[in-house]
């Protein structure tokens, strides 16, 4: 087997130290950030010799004599508006939250604890019967404490998110008076606050968590992981709720403001009239920023419980080798420094100067990081594992080398980067799958729609091979394993995908806040530049969501067949077959209940924003205000009363199947969901997401082809506004919605699988 390169003391050094480097560098960024005040001032010619980041540069605006204080104050009043409806509806959905966590940890505690009666004597081990184990009991307590840790580092995340979000915003669009290089580097400090924060803490957090519970466990390391896999059930069950409930606000909001304001009335978006701009404004915050961190984190969370499970019953876990054993935690702490490093080159080492530019440095934030990250890769596996060792594979052990892992977890970084940029070809308006999109709109909604959902679901197809291959190749090499390492190799970069997906909400809140403090014309132009390169990236963010999804998905699946004891998955019995079935069809009924939640909630906003107009005197003119706090409430109590349905479909599902019909019947559920829901999540994201940017297409005008379709508020606009109106519920809360489905349903049944195995299948036992 051999000894690895890297001493055990030397590891256990080497994971906090890179989770409190990203910390400490987020905390700088934001620092950063923070110097653009927010207060009116004088602002003179810099002193210092560095005018990198132009704290002090002359405005461009200044000769135009419109720097006055007034458009600071507005920028300053919109941006706690914001920030205010985006906390209050964050806390009113934690306290909902919170007492559904409370009652599953309750849930797990029981199922678990009655696998042996609540007895406190050792078991004999799952895996190996001569050596006994803690007792049930100690998996159902450890089990609790990991899913509620889980919780609140997931809600914590997306906490932390909005916050930095809607600090930034405003101050993008204040940047964005000295040009668009200065804005983007706000907007992407911003960005990249949330991205390490979350990586370093959703790291620090399991670390801490697994020595804490290694002084109970001891040598029982099958034990000790498999209570782990608590951590990820509850940082996917909070993503959840977070993207749903996220995701009908801000679609209500948005839905509404467009089609009364622009399709109506004929105003521009974000115009401080329309009544609704606030709530669609803070939907940005709560459900792209503070949903997404919550979604990211429990994929993270639980690519790395997967591989830890299957490799505390291998080689590593039986022989105790405890660097080997932490890989999985070694390749995310090498993937904070490569971010680090990647960061750097768009903030530090190139300047933006010109509007073309800002895609390009997004789309080498990708790539710089996952080359890096590639070699970062090799050099882990090359000192952090046996030249040779045996993983796990449904009942027997099959010999793996160390360069075999490292291409496992190569492929899964490298099939993320196929998948970013596939969706950003389908997504983005400088390609002709979306300008043909935008050129349908001249006959019509009808053929707009047509076009979108054709171009969704033609660009499943790369993607899937990319899937597919990944999952061939990892399989083939380690098993189960190899999977799981492949799923943390596609979030191995997962500080600089946040940060390039954040930065599109933020750069969009600044846009809006541009338009509602009367700015001039030109900002708006830089602030619409930064938000439409930001859909893109946000495309791609979403593609690698749910690419890593179905991989972490997989693996979890391979575990639980371990884990339940199924020898084999035969799709032909009618037990699995009717599984099958059955989980095919969960992502449709799912898409429908948000879909549907999005309609409802956008209906009541569409008559509230039509009410405002016909009743409130002066609010078209400019006199009067529009009552911005009743759409905000609108939308705030339409997504808490919608999102528990949803979500309750995805956590009963499990336990309802597993229980009455048993683990075969639940395997083939879970086969059945992963399959569809992969599908069904790529189509309904790109094609919202290309609808969104065939709209901004025709209204920048920026082609000779574009100037054709427009101006704003000509028929082929109106037509792209409609689709774009369409594919919002789509791109923004069924699509993302669904890779969560797909994870937590598997990771779940791998929680509760003890239970399963030893009185599942109540009904086919009765019969």
């Amino acid at each position: 087997m051999g000894a690895t390169l890297l001493s055990e003391l030397a590891t256990e050094i080497a994971i906090p130290v890179c989770a409190i480097v990203g910390i400490v560098f987020s905390l700088v960024q934001w620092f950063l950030v923070s110097r653009v005040k927010l207060t009116p001032e004088r602002h003179g010619p810099s002193s210092s010799p560095s005018n990198k980041n132009g704290y002090g540069d002359y405005l461009i605006e200044e000769e135009e004599g419109i720097n006055d204080h007034n458009v600071v104050v507005k920028c300053a009043d919109i941006q706690s508006a914001i920030s205010e409806g985006a906390t209050s509806f964050l806390f009113t959905e934690y306290q909902y939250v919170g007492i559904f966590m409370a009652a599953f940890a309750i849930l797990i505690f029981l199922f678990l604890g009655s696998v042996e009666g609540f007895s406190t004597k050792s078991q004999p081990c799952t895996y190996d019967k001569e050596r006994m184990c803690k007792p049930a009991l100690a998996t159902a307590i450890f089990s609790t404490v990991s899913f509620l840790l889980g919780a609140f580092t997931s809600v914590l995340s997306g906490y932390l998110g909005m916050k930095i979000a809607t600090f930034a915003n405003a101050r993008t669009t204040l940047e964005a008076r000295k040009g668009v290089g200065k804005a983007f580097i706000a907007a992407f400090r911003s960005g990249a606050v949330m991205g390490f924060l979350l990586a370093a803490n959703g790291l620090l957090v399991l670390y801490i968590a697994i020595n804490l519970f290694k002084l109970y466990y001891g040598d029982d390391w099958e034990g000790l992981f498999e209570a782990i896999t608590g951590y990820g059930l509850g940082g996917s069950s909070m993503a959840l709720f977070g993207r749903v409930g996220g995701g009908i606000y801000t679609k209500a909001a948005d839905v509404g403001a467009d089609l009364v304001g622009k399709v109506e009335r004929n105003i521009p978006e974000d115009d401080p009239r329309n009544p609704a701009v606030i709530a669609d404004n803070v939907g940005d915050n709560v459900g792209d920023i503070a949903g997404m961190g919550s979604d990211l984190f429990g994929s993270y969370a639980e690519s790395s419980c997967a591989a830890l499970v299957v490799a505390s019953i291998s080689s590593f876990g039986v022989n105790h080798e405890l660097t080997a054993m932490l890989y999985p935690l070694l390749i995310s702490s090498m993937g904070i420094l490569v971010c680090l490093l990647t960061t750097l080159f768009a903030t530090d080492f190139f300047e933006i100067k010109a509007v073309k530019e800002i895609e390009p440095a997004l789309k080498k934030q990708l790539i710089i990081s996952t080359v890096l990250m590639t070699i970062g890769i090799a050099i882990v596996s090359w000192i952090a594992l046996p030249s040779s060792f045996t993983i796990f594979n449904f009942g027997a052990q099959k010999v793996v080398k160390n360069w075999q892992l490292f291409l496992c977890v190569g492929v899964g970084l490298w099939a993320g980067l196929i998948i970013g940029f596939v969706t950003e070809y389908y997504t983005s308006n400088a390609y002709s799958p979306v300008q043909d999109v935008a050129d349908s709109c001249r006959t019509g909604a009808a053929t707009n729609v047509i076009f979108g959902l054709a171009l969704g679901y033609k660009s499943v197809i790369i993607p899937i091979f990319a899937i597919a291959v990944s999952i061939f190749v990892s399989f083939s090499f380690a098993a189960m394993y190899g999977i799981a390492v492949a799923a943390l190799g596609m979030l191995s970069t997962i500080a600089t995908g946040l940060a390039i997906d954040a930065y599109g909400p933020i750069s969009d809140n600044a846009g809006g806040i541009a338009e509602m403090a009367g700015m001039s014309h030109r900002i708006r132009e830089r602030t619409d530049a930064l938000d439409a390169a930001g859909n893109t990236t946000a495309a791609i963010g979403k593609g690698f969501a749910i690419g890593s999804a179905a991989l972490v998905s997989l693996a979890l699946f391979g575990a639980f067949v371990s884990r339940a004891a199924i020898s084999t998955v035969d799709v032909l019995t009618p037990k699995v077959f009717i599984g099958l079935l059955v989980g095919a069809m969960l992502p449709y009924w799912f898409s429908a209940m948000t879909m549907k939640s999005v309609g409802s909630a956008a209906l009541k906003m569409v008559e509230e924003v039509r009410r405002q107009f016909n009743t409130i005197p002066g609010i078209i003119e400019g006199h009067s205000k529009p009552d911005y706090a009743t759409c905000v409430k609108i939308s705030t109590d339409a997504s808490i009363k919608e999102m528990i349905p949803p979500g309750a479909l995805v956590m009963l599902t499990p336990l309802i199947v597993g229980t009455f019909f048993g683990v075969e019947t639940l395997s083939g559920v879970l086969a059945g969901s992963l399959v569809s829901g992969v599908q069904i999540a790529i189509s309904a994201s790109n094609t919202g997401g290309a609808w969104d940017n065939a709209k901004k297409y025709i209204e920048a005008g920026a082609s000779e082809h574009a100037r054709t379709l427009g101006p704003k508020g000509s028929d082929p606009h109106k037509a792209a506004v409609i689709g774009d109106t369409i594919g919002d519920p789509l791109k923004d809360t069924s699509g993302p919605s669904l890779n969560i489905l797909i994870k937590l349903m598997a990771v779940e049944s791998l929680v509760f699988a003890p239970f399963f195995a030893t009185h599942g299948g109540l009904l086919f036992k009765i019969f």
